[in-house]
């Protein structure tokens, strides 16, 4: 953690094209500009080199994963170390040879990889397709140690699951961060549209308060069309947030808009929460054993 406790964060949310140079070139743009403006921390949105290519299932695709190190940690390890930021990636990682992951990368101030965490839930719905693609991440819930303190980074499907924040925060995060790719099918009713936001809003709004943590959530906007013409194409919802450990909107972006949320966020917070609200201490550890089961029934 760092030692005044308070630090400037940035959530890069951008709207992506097919042109993955282009898309490369905007996210140094933002990157450099969050820096500029104090930012030590930047975090950008899930697979952010290029479209959200799992809305179909073509094997083509597998062309786009790289290796870990590889062009994407070279490229913006160098920006980390020019602006001494640490910068929270997300990529199409190669492992081997028909086995693939997605992977965020943590990188720290002088360019090194901190650490990585390869998305342990992984979904397969209408336009979400990211089975197809993903092995399911076998690196566990660990936190990455940074020059800025313990991140519990996560990956999109997971900020469902409040185990998987759980066990972050048992593991010592400081803050728990999502880089996130999820809107909506573009014939949903608006209704059902705003049901699914506030979900999604009120879900990681619910980790920090049951961890007394931060909780940055970065998401991509913009409308990506389905290549199959199967379904409408997916219309990425924006909002990124920062929430505080009680659960508080910091700040929070608009659905529609490229944006640079930059939050300066004190840590200290999460230890005077604790304190009021102990469920640390009144977990019931001896009655949770079928939290490992699939269903009780």
């Amino acid at each position: 953690m760092t030692n005044n406790f308070k630090m400037k964060i940035a959530l890069i949310q951008q709207s992506n094209t097919a042109h993955r140079t282009e898309n490369v070139a905007k996210l140094e743009q933002n990157i450099r500009f969050c820096a500029a403006q104090g930012a030590e921390l930047i975090v950008l949105q899930e697979l952010h080199n290029g479209l959200y290519f799992c809305q179909t299932e073509d094997p083509d695709v597998f062309e786009q994963a790289e290796t870990i190190p590889g062009p994407s940690t070279d490229f913006f390890g160098k920006l980390a170390k020019e602006l001494e930021v640490i910068i929270v990636l997300s990529l199409f990682e190669k492992r081997a040879a028909g086995l693939y992951h997605n992977t965020a990368v943590v990188l720290e101030k002088n360019g090194s990889i901190a650490g990585k965490y390869r998305k342990m839930h992984i979904p397969d719905d209408p336009a979400y397709y990211e089975k197809f693609y993903f092995t399911p991440g076998d690196l566990g819930f660990e936190p990455i140690q940074t020059s800025v303190g313990k991140l519990g980074v996560l990956v999109c499907w997971d900020q469902w699951y409040p185990e998987a924040a759980r066990l972050m925060a048992m593991a010592g995060a400081e803050l728990l961060i999502y880089p996130t790719a999820i809107g909506w099918e573009s014939t949903d009713a608006e209704d059902e549209k705003t049901r699914q936001t506030d979900a999604w809003m009120t879900v990681q709004r619910g980790h920090a308060v049951a961890n007394g943590l931060h909780v940055l959530s970065c998401n991509r906007t913009g409308y990506e069309a389905d290549p199959s013409g199967a379904t409408n194409g997916i219309l990425f919802w924006g909002n990124s947030f920062v929430a505080g450990p009680q659960g508080e909107i910091i700040s929070r972006a608009s659905d529609t808009e490229n944006e640079n949320l930059i939050v300066e966020i004190d840590l200290k917070r999460s230890e005077t929460v604790r304190r009021i609200w102990p469920f640390f201490r009144d977990r019931r550890i001896d009655e949770f054993g079928d939290i490992t089961k699939r269903w009780r029934r």
